[in-house]
């Protein structure tokens, strides 16, 4: 099929196509058929009025538009194709008339993906931070073990109520003297420096004891979200009905005994140790290889697509969006309590958006300059994977796939881990020790080069954010 390109300005193609005439017949023949059930005509049953009939009452107008949804869409396919483009978005056609007997001659103009001009990838200068774990770190986690194993304990009578304790409130609150809507509470709890009420209100509470009745002024800050109430001073009459404290378990062999199945406090802390590591050592590996993308995409020149950015900012906004209903907020809603509109919020990722569509374009190029592949047994991998996170066949989840058009978005995701891990095992990677009393970086250990695909980098699971 006779093909010519050009390349336009902004990373646009257009492609002049060419359908032999033996192929618009088949098409128009196709047409014939799927349109010939839908017509009626005195003296003709339904569905038998033969095709020079049709087209001399209707015209043959009346096969063209089918006949071009058969022809144009595989013409195109098949030209991208042999022109090895990569298309961003869907084309523009303009299709010159469809005529029997003649080629169908057609042009299509198209958004790809940039050419890139690759900097150096291989042998990358990178500086990764020894993963340490300090006994501090495990003495913090023990504490952490210990608040969430807390008991709550009412206070005897007379005993002041101190930052951390859970108090129990009545109040009403009022402003100008009237009271507001929304400002009064029974047998309310709060945590005494949570920070959970407004700036000074859980200050002002700190020495009361049960019983006590308080007046508490607060001001409402200017920037507050609710009508009626922003840069307003408010008193808040207050009854301390109950106070709580957090008893502590003893940090001992019991404690661990509590935690979990652990002989003794020592086991315990052993298993902290490891989960920092391991925590710390995979944070030390996404930060590394993000390090080098970053370092690799900065010395690559293209010009980066606007699309390209859009949807990158679009994913990242439904990202938001999704963290944001975990919280019981929406997006909405959250840009109306930050103040600022969806688009400032939308903007405001801009930046980040363009550096991840960079980064991604600049890794396509080099799986590419690579032959980077995906095999059949690697894929098959994949959907077993995610079979089992679904409790589902893999071959349902591969038919489905199919079907959706997704296999090719695993292949991608497979063929970038690949190429990350090929860029980390190629990188000089220099191993220092973590800043001491947060003056510097000392250096431990000489560079060291990461061996390749064979190495454990290249097992792991991508970083979060390519």
């Amino acid at each position: 099929m006779p093909v010519k390109w050009e390349k336009l300005e902004s990373n646009k193609i257009k492609l002049e196509i060419e359908v032999p005439s033996p192929e618009v017949d088949s098409a128009l023949a196709r047409a014939y058929r799927k349109v010939v059930p839908k017509v009626s005509l005195p003296g003709f049953r339904k569905g038998k009025i033969p095709r020079r009939i049709l087209e001399a009452r209707f015209g043959p107008e009346i096969l063209h538009e089918d006949a071009l949804e058969i022809l144009v869409p595989e013409a195109y396919r098949q030209a991208i194709g042999e022109a090895g483009l990569k298309p961003i978005d869907e084309p523009k056609i303009e299709c010159q008339p469809l005529e029997s007997g003649q080629p169908l001659l057609f042009e299509a103009i198209v958004e790809v993906m940039p050419e890139v001009e690759l900097g150096p990838y291989k042998g990358v200068q990178v500086e990764q931070v020894e993963t340490v774990v300090t006994g501090e770190q495990i003495e913090s986690k023990l504490e952490e073990l210990r608040e969430q194993q807390a008991r709550l304990v009412t206070v005897s009578d007379g005993a002041a109520a101190e930052k951390g304790d859970m108090v129990i409130l009545d109040f009403e609150g009022f402003i100008d003297g009237e009271p507001f809507e929304g400002g009064e509470a029974e047998n309310y709890s709060l945590e005494l420096g949570s920070g959970s009420f407004i700036k000074g209100f859980e200050e002002q509470l700190e020495g009361a004891v049960t019983g006590e009745k308080r007046e508490v002024k607060v001001n409402f800050p200017d920037d507050y979200p609710r009508e009626g109430l922003a840069g307003k001073e408010a008193l808040f009459k207050v009854t301390v009905n109950e106070i709580k404290r957090k008893q502590l378990p003893e940090l001992d062999d019991d404690f661990g005994k509590e935690i979990g199945e652990y002989e003794n406090l020592e086991e315990l802390k052993a298993d902290i140790r490891k989960d920092l590591e391991e925590t710390a050592a995979e944070q030390s590996r996404q930060k590394l290889e993000a390090d080098i993308i970053e370092k690799v995409s900065e010395a690559s020149k293209l010009e980066l697509p606007e699309l390209l950015v859009e949807r990158r900012l679009d994913d990242m906004m439904n990202d938001m969006a999704q963290m944001l209903r975990y919280q019981g907020l929406s997006l909405e809603k959250f840009a109306e309590l930050s103040g600022k509109s969806m688009e400032e919020i939308r903007e405001q990722n801009r930046a980040e958006a363009e550096k991840r569509a960079r980064a991604s374009v600049v890794l396509q190029a080099i799986a590419k300059k690579e032959g980077i592949s995906v095999e059949e047994a690697e894929l098959d991998q994949k959907i077993e994977e995610i079979a089992q996170a679904y409790q589902e066949k893999p071959e349902r989840i591969k038919e489905l796939f199919s079907k959706q058009g997704r296999l090719q978005v695993i292949e991608e995701e497979i063929k970038l881990k690949k190429t990350i891990a090929l860029l980390v095992g190629e990188a000089k990677v220099k191993v220092v020790s973590p800043p001491a009393d947060g003056d510097g970086t000392e250096e431990r250990v000489t560079e060291e080069n990461r061996g390749g695909e064979g190495s454990p980098e290249a097992e792991e699971e991508l970083p979060a954010e390519k």
